[in-house]
């Protein structure tokens, strides 16, 4: 479990210190589990199926989006595995190294990167991505199907709203600054 309290506690001390603040608290308890549900299973994978197969969350995801996606350009590789493309060159560079993903010149762009799995890429998913799934299912195990649909549907809502009204959203809040440099894959600095 992430951290050296329990999800109880943590919730206690938080009702505590904020006892008489004007907040939306039904808000912030499912903002906040979802960082820690996200943290909890991400850790959990990392020291479980991924640890057996020597490989960090990240470079799992760059591998599942380049396996499902096919070949793609690294700037969109980074975009959707929530990583800055500093952090991707480096992900990239050991999963090469391994003969898992090769890396090409654009046949129109030579500024631009191509990304593909090898054929040992695509072996090694196809046998890796079942074990992943079990795992899934077990940190999933206390939720019926149904559930599962329903919190994936919520959790879908969720990425819906911050990419249909998010940019529009922090232009507002910052008065059209720039955002922060996305800092590969951690949480931003409070």
């Amino acid at each position: 479990m992430p951290g050296h309290r329990s999800i109880t506690e943590a919730e206690k001390l938080a009702a505590a210190k904020l006892g008489g603040i004007a907040i939306r608290r039904e808000q912030m308890a499912a903002v906040a589990n979802i960082y820690r549900a996200a943290s909890a299973v991400r850790q959990h994978l990392e020291n479980s199926v991924l640890r057996g197969s020597d490989l960090t969350w990240t470079a799992f995801v760059v591998l599942w989006v380049v396996w499902v996606w096919g070949e793609s350009e690294t700037r969109h590789v980074a975009e959707e595995a929530g990583i800055s493309k500093g952090t991707l060159t480096g992900v990239v560079r050991t999963l090469e190294s391994r003969g898992l993903l090769r890396r090409d010149g654009h046949p129109s762009d030579g500024r631009l990167v191509l990304l593909r799995l090898t054929p040992e890429g695509e072996e090694f998913m196809a046998r890796v991505f079942p074990a992943f799934n079990e795992e899934e299912a077990f940190v999933t195990a206390g939720l019926s199907d149904a559930e599962c649909r329903s919190l994936a549907e919520g959790l879908r809502s969720v990425v819906l709203q911050v990419e249909k009204h998010g940019e529009e959203r922090r232009q507002s809040l910052l008065g059209g600054a720039e955002p922060a440099p996305r800092r590969s894959g951690r949480r931003p600095r409070a």
